[in-house]
């Protein structure tokens, strides 16, 4: 598999929309939400078939129809491996404890549909499940029966990956062998999900409940399988920083006793976790306005679909300590829960160590709970029946965008370690980021620009070459969008602007940030869209370039780059689920002043690092 070059092939690379982070009715808490999606079924899904979810019937079978607008390029199903093995205990038929009375709690036989609850009985029900299915009915007293049950579900989501995916010529799918590795401590949110080069994996998940420890399950995944295993390899993607209460991007090393192991481990964390997942149904993880210790004012984007402001009490402000409970609403939102402060935080662990063990690019999926992989448009999110259309706090996700030769896996996972990526809040964007420091000035009308641009520059995802040509030289980035096309039913919607992003480490650890227009202009939301139809005017840009340079740069100071790209106004999906209910059918989250009624569709692409150190010092 994967010998032979895919017909559609392109040295230049292009982009290719997946989505990494999915669930099905293998993980818990999916099943608890009638979840009855296989890993075939979200396959299936993915590559534009029409499948059935929840609600179910009175026989348990799904009566909603769903289908992708468009097919995926690449997926994979990332269930939670912590409770692989109790699941399959209480759910499949065959089982020896299908029948006993902690599988019948947890399958919810005679209760409510927690469709009907309200958000505290929901978790309270959700919470009464989660606990029959960890009885020590169904572990043992050993927990060996869960450890061996396990076996099966993961040699289906293997056998289910290898199905689907299409090693021939045409190269028109590409799924990967993943898990969830679901790490809560403390209610608070520290997940990764798992994603495997090829068929070639470990045989056993190494989850929360056997590596409690992140560090320590990355250095076991190096060493059981990119180092013990041949042709094993394998990286780990962080999700929902934003949920994790101070924890995510914290500076530490347990059980490392000198300033040259701290290096070592923060190379380590570099190498295994090239990108972080900073966009998905539970919330945007680039910014947040107000911490303290970051400086450069108010940047009104970060806004975007914060899912713990959208509550009476938005958490407080963490101030460097770590907080509990965010799975529950509580907890607190620390600088470093959030993308751009944490690749700052890398720039000073670089100063202190030597190694930045913060070195990402930036990615997006949806981490939806139903199996319906990439189902990211805000024209069906909500529909009525949906369980989203009773959670107006969260949103349908985004789409990781690689820049690959083809569509091949060994193309995209190679395209995501060396972090060429990109994250869209659901529209299919088109963003290229290249930096160098000697750009040709006319660059944005060359039709030789991408090929220039790889010859000249590195692109999203890189560090600059130490030394420029000219001693007084400040770097020169290139950014340019393609809107996104959409579909005949729904087009995709006008670009307003492109930013760029600059962030380094001032005095006294203050994290800095400049905000830079270098495309387009911004526009107020009444005048380019009619809030009452959510009809745009037509205003916008089909495609933006620009050629900028730092006018501040500091030859002296390592700083961060990256590009973001925004489209025209629309309306939020539950504004559009607002004005169609009708007299009872009418949420009341409706007459709520929480949540926006406009977004800003956007894209944000991988950072340029200027750093003062070599690619090795770096962690890259």
């Amino acid at each position: 598999k994967g010998g032979t070059r895919c017909l559609r092939h392109d040295p230049l690379r292009r982009p290719l929309f997946g989505d990494l982070h999915v669930h099905t009715s293998y993980s818990m808490d999916a099943y608890i939400f009638d979840t009855r999606t296989t890993p075939d079924d979200a396959y299936r899904f993915a590559k534009g078939e029409a499948i059935q979810i929840a609600p179910l019937d009175a026989q348990g079978r799904p009566t909603r129809r769903q289908q992708i607008d468009r097919p995926l390029d690449f997926a994979a199903v990332t269930d939670h491996a912590e409770n692989f093995g109790s699941v399959a205990l209480c759910t499949r038929k065959d089982s020896p404890l299908y029948d006993a009375p902690s599988c019948r709690l947890y399958r919810g036989q005679g209760g409510a549909s927690v469709g009907s609850l309200s958000f505290l009985e929901t978790v309270q029900f959700v919470t009464r499940r989660m606990a029959a299915v960890d009885s020590d009915e169904v572990y043992g007293v050993d927990g060996r029966r869960c450890r061996d049950a396990a076996a099966a579900p993961w040699k289906d989501i293997q056998a289910a990956a290898r199905a689907h995916y299409d090693p021939s010529a045409e190269c028109d799918f590409t799924t990967f062998v993943a898990y969830e590795y679901s790490l809560s401590p403390e209610l608070s949110k520290v997940h990764r999900n798992i994603i495997f080069r090829g068929d070639t994996v470990i045989d056993r998940p190494i989850d929360a409940l056997s590596e409690p420890e992140p560090l320590t399950m990355l250095r076991r995944l190096r060493d059981e399988c990119v180092d013990g295993m041949p042709g094993c390899d394998v990286l780990s993607i962080p999700h929902n920083p934003n949920l994790s209460d101070g924890r995510m991007f914290r500076s530490e090393y347990p059980g490392v006793m000198n300033t040259a192991q701290e290096a070592r481990m923060a190379r380590l964390r570099a190498e295994m976790e090239p990108v972080v997942e900073m966009m998905q149904i539970k919330g945007d993880s680039e910014c947040r306005n107000g911490f303290a210790g970051v400086s450069g004012g108010i940047d009104e984007l970060c806004n975007f679909e914060k899912m713990r402001n959208m509550q009476a009490q938005p958490p407080p402000d963490c101030e460097g300590q770590v907080g509990a409970g965010s799975l529950l609403g509580r907890g607190c939102v620390d600088r470093r829960d959030f993308a751009r402060y944490a690749l700052i935080a890398g720039l000073a662990e670089e100063e202190r160590i030597g190694a930045n063990p913060f070195r990402f690019g930036l990615a997006a999926s949806t981490d939806e709970h139903d199996g319906t992989m990439g189902d990211v448009a805000e024209s069906s999110y909500g529909n009525p029946g949906s369980r989203e259309s009773q959670r107006f706090n969260t949103n349908p996700g985004g789409l990781i965008a690689v820049y690959a030769e083809e569509n091949r896996r060994e193309a995209i996972f190679d395209a995501i370690r060396r972090r060429e990526v990109y994250a869209t809040s659901g529209p299919r964007i088109t963003a290229r980021f290249f930096g160098s420091w000697d750009f040709d000035p006319g660059l944005c009308a060359n039709p030789q620009r991408l090929a220039q641009s790889y010859a000249h520059g590195v692109p999203m995802g890189a560090t600059l070459p130490t030394t420029s040509p000219e001693a007084d030289s400040a770097p020169h980035f290139i950014v340019s969008a393609l809107r996104d096309p959409g579909t005949p039913d729904h087009p995709g919607g006008r670009l307003e602007r492109i930013q760029i992003i600059k962030g380094w480490v001032g005095e006294n650890d203050v994290y800095e940030q400049r905000i830079f227009d270098v495309a387009g202009t911004a526009s107020a939301a009444a005048e380019v869209l009619d809030l009452d139809t959510c009809e745009p005017t037509g205003a916008g840009h089909d495609s933006l370039c620009a050629l900028w340079s730092d006018p501040d740069f500091d030859p002296e100071h390592p700083a961060v780059y990256y590009a973001r790209v925004v489209e025209m106004p629309s309306c939020r999906w539950s504004t559009r689920v607002c004005h169609q209910a009708r007299g009872t059918e009418r949420p009341p989250e409706c007459d709520e002043t929480l949540y926006p009624r406009t977004i800003r569709e956007r894209a944000w692409t991988s950072p340029i690092w200027y750093s003062l150190l070599g690619a090795e010092s770096r962690g890259g």
